[in-house]
């Protein structure tokens, strides 16, 4: 790689401007350990702290790629609270500083899998399966192409909520996903004991999740939907790192506890450049099967109190119903055992919405990339 391109990576980051400081990237000090392979692999940390826009990350591999020469380029977005001060490009970090670790890798796409949607919520107990395996039917039940990773490895509930238990097949090296309704599954629940204790260290769940990804035939999907467990951890992260997000759907109930919970969820999503699509708030309200009104048990509100901090929509609110929950023991989403009532409504409309704001984008939406 000549001293040219290396010099006009340089000129092109100290082009781009961080609005929070006023000043470009390289006088700000925000990349460090830049290097430049003979190849043109470009690889560089990046450090981006909370109060940065995290387009910045975008803006700068896209000006990154457009110089000549350049073949792939690899970020590392570290925070400067753990990362210690950044130093510019080329230059050494101080001594007994730690060196930064080796940037992670691109994400991949993966076109045969459709828009990849994740699903998430800050805390458990919120219906955030309920919500997955629902939108999962109700997306099939629109004549969509559809698959469901149920990467939930500390507590996977995808075989109860479509009653498979079994395991799944394997031919020539490929795992086989169970199809139920016009939804082909995958879940840590059909390869364990059901009682068997989920005791996992972040790179078994980074293992899972990628065989998961790379070993189950999925074939060709129009939706590829993922049941994240709740919070912010290595299951995040793992796929956020491995494979193209196209948007994050956000679920809560209306309680302050579980809002303050998931806009911690969202706020990730942000940080690692994955759209937010809306959020979804689950047992709002109760609607009584006789006489059709609606009864607040919980708080009021607090699905929309999420969607205006996070500045997204409030798309659907799913009311509470009799008899849910003993559908779900019987492997049996609401949408499929009683498709006429309010909660599956409420899950169509999602699907609609849902295909509505995909129509028009390209499967496995970039990460970085805009």
């Amino acid at each position: 790689m000549t001293q040219q391109t290396v010099a006009q990576i340089t000129a092109a980051l100290a082009q781009i401007q961080n609005p929070r400081l006023g000043n470009d990237l390289i006088s700000a000090g925000m990349i460090r350990s830049l290097t430049v392979g003979d190849a043109g692999e470009v690889t560089f940390t990046f450090v981006l702290g909370s109060d940065d826009p995290a387009t910045l990350v975008r803006d700068t591999r896209r000006a990154i790629k457009a110089v000549p020469g350049v073949s792939s380029v690899q970020i590392e977005v570290v925070d400067p609270g753990t990362s210690g001060a950044a130093v510019p490009p080329g230059a050494t970090p101080a001594a007994g500083r730690e060196a930064p670790r080796p940037p992670a890798p691109e994400p991949a796409e993966k076109p045969n899998l459709g828009h990849v949607i994740a699903i998430s919520s800050g805390k458990g107990g919120v219906g955030k399966s309920t919500v997955s395996a629902n939108l999962a039917v109700a997306l099939a039940q629109a004549g969509h192409r559809v698959g469901l990773m149920d990467a939930d490895v500390y507590g996977p509930n995808v075989p109860r909520m479509f009653g498979v238990f079994d395991k799944p097949a394997v031919t020539d090296g490929r795992i086989e996903p169970h199809e139920v309704a016009g939804v082909k599954l995958m879940s840590l629940g059909f390869l364990v004991e059901r009682d068997a204790p989920a005791i996992w260290r972040g790179p078994i769940i980074m293992k899972v999740v990628g065989q998961f990804l790379n070993d189950v035939n999925w074939g060709e999907l129009d939706y590829f939907l993922v049941d994240l467990p709740p919070g912010t951890g290595d299951a995040q992260l793992s796929l956020v790192q491995t494979i193209q997000v196209s948007g994050a759907l956000v679920v809560t109930t209306p309680q302050e506890m579980a809002v303050g919970d998931a806009l911690r969820g969202a706020k990730m999503f942000e940080r690692v450049n994955v759209p937010v699509l809306g959020v979804i708030e689950n047992m709002s309200g109760f609607i009584c099967p006789h006489c059709h009104e609606r009864t607040d048990i919980f708080l009021t509100g607090g699905g929309q109190r999420l969607a205006d901090e996070t500045g997204v929509p409030l798309l659907v609110q799913v009311p509470l119903q009799p008899g849910m929950a003993e559908h779900a023991d019987k492997g049996l989403p609401v949408v499929l055992a009683e498709p006429e009532s309010p909660a599956a409504m409420a899950f169509q409309e999602l699907a609609e919405m849902i295909h509505a704001k995909m129509a028009g984008r390209r499967m496995a939406l970039p990460i970085i990339e805009g």
